[in-house]
């Protein structure tokens, strides 16, 4: 199950703002907060009954709550691993552990009487499986990526594979973050550029930057690292499809209807017996191998990467598959050009093994 969720900073905004932030991201779906507890200077008492006041109010939202922190934190509210109660006098349900403590306090903390799950970070390479066969509490433990305000520092993809990879062989959720391109948003430090987990999705659509945490395979919930997002940006991630890879194409304007319904109508998936050049969703096929798809013509001597195709009838055999262009191929006449993935869209396309469920969003519908 994946759920959205976006961050609060108090110590940045005020209290009427933030809530009205927390209903409209509720009234899209989103069902987790994150907030962070490493800059907050306030003495004790206040933060724990300001934050309590806030939790509280999230709750009231059908929202759960995560804060993060670090040994510091513990200190300055008097907590240690072995006694969590003024986190549980906030009400919080997941302590994020920014920093750690001894392997044997990250064991005991797992244990804490209070039920609030430990969220370890998953930009790091913690050896997790180690405390678990140590006696640490699986079911007590997630795992959240650090979010990177800083431009050009954000994990590379590659590595954020490779930690997410190692977690969920383990198990144990992970979440990890996206960016809202909002003018004038903020996180915890004064730092205004974003802040996602990885690198290559600064800048880019939310709606995109979910869709491709979502194909990694690996990420369980997927929140937004500063506030506030837009309106329009909370709709647009909420409207993501969850249950399969979908991409964005653009569509000729001169598709057919049986064209249309084509990319539209079906969910597609690759063969199992797939190929180098091309992603061919054969499905199609069986619905359309007794009408007529004529061929028209296009000017482009070789298909390139990212073009989308429909067999015509020139290749009757084959009629009404659709294929997505892996690799530059000539343009024989036998299939009809119908549309283009988008730039930034095409790096979904190394998710697309074979049988994995996809489907097409014509950004121009006919």
């Amino acid at each position: 199950m994946h759920r959205f969720g976006i961050s609060i900073y108090p110590e940045h905004s005020t209290k009427e703002k933030d809530y009205e932030y927390m209903r409209l991201a509720a009234s899209f779906g989103f069902s987790r907060i994150f907030t962070c507890l490493l800059s907050v200077q306030k003495p004790k008492e206040e933060i724990i009954s300001e934050f309590g006041e806030f939790v509280r109010y999230a709750h009231e939202l059908g929202y759960i709550v995560g804060v993060d922190t670090n040994p510091e934190v513990f200190t300055h509210l008097g907590a240690t691993p072995l006694d969590l109660k003024p986190f549980s006098d906030m009400g919080v349900d997941i302590v994020r552990l920014d920093g750690h403590f001894s392997d044997r306090e990250d064991i005991a903390i797992t244990h804490n009487a209070y039920g609030i799950l430990i969220e370890f970070n998953g930009s790091s390479n913690a050896a997790l499986d180690l405390m678990m066969e140590r006696g640490a509490d699986s079911h007590n433990m997630v795992v959240c990526h650090n979010f990177y305000p800083q431009k050009y520092t954000g994990l590379s993809y590659e590595r954020f594979m490779t930690f997410t990879n190692k977690y969920k062989a383990m198990g144990l959720s992970v979440s990890a973050f996206v960016s809202s391109n909002n003018e004038k948003t903020f996180g915890p430090w004064e730092v205004y550029e974003g802040l996602p987990t990885c690198e290559l999705l600064r800048g880019l659509p939310i709606d995109f930057q979910t869709r491709f945490l979502l194909a990694t395979g690996g990420i369980d919930d997927i929140l937004i690292g500063n506030a506030y997002a837009t309106p329009q940006e909370l709709k647009a991630m909420s409207a993501v499809d969850l249950s399969k890879i979908t991409i964005k194409m653009e569509p000729i304007a001169e598709l057919t209807e049986i064209e249309n319904k084509i990319i539209n109508h079906f969910v597609h998936f690759d063969r199992v017996d797939t190929s180098e050049y091309m992603i061919r969703s054969s499905i199609t096929r069986e619905t359309y191998k007794q009408v007529s798809i004529p061929c028209r013509p296009c000017d482009q001597k070789e298909f390139q990467k990212g073009d989308v195709l429909v067999v015509n009838d020139n290749l009757k055999h084959y009629r009404g598959e659709l294929q997505i262009v892996r690799t530059c191929m000539p343009n024989t006449g036998e299939r009809n050009y119908v549309g283009r993935i988008e730039s930034e869209e095409l790096m979904l396309l190394q998710f697309l093994k074979p049988e994995y469920l996809f489907a097409l969003i014509p950004k121009f519908k006919s």
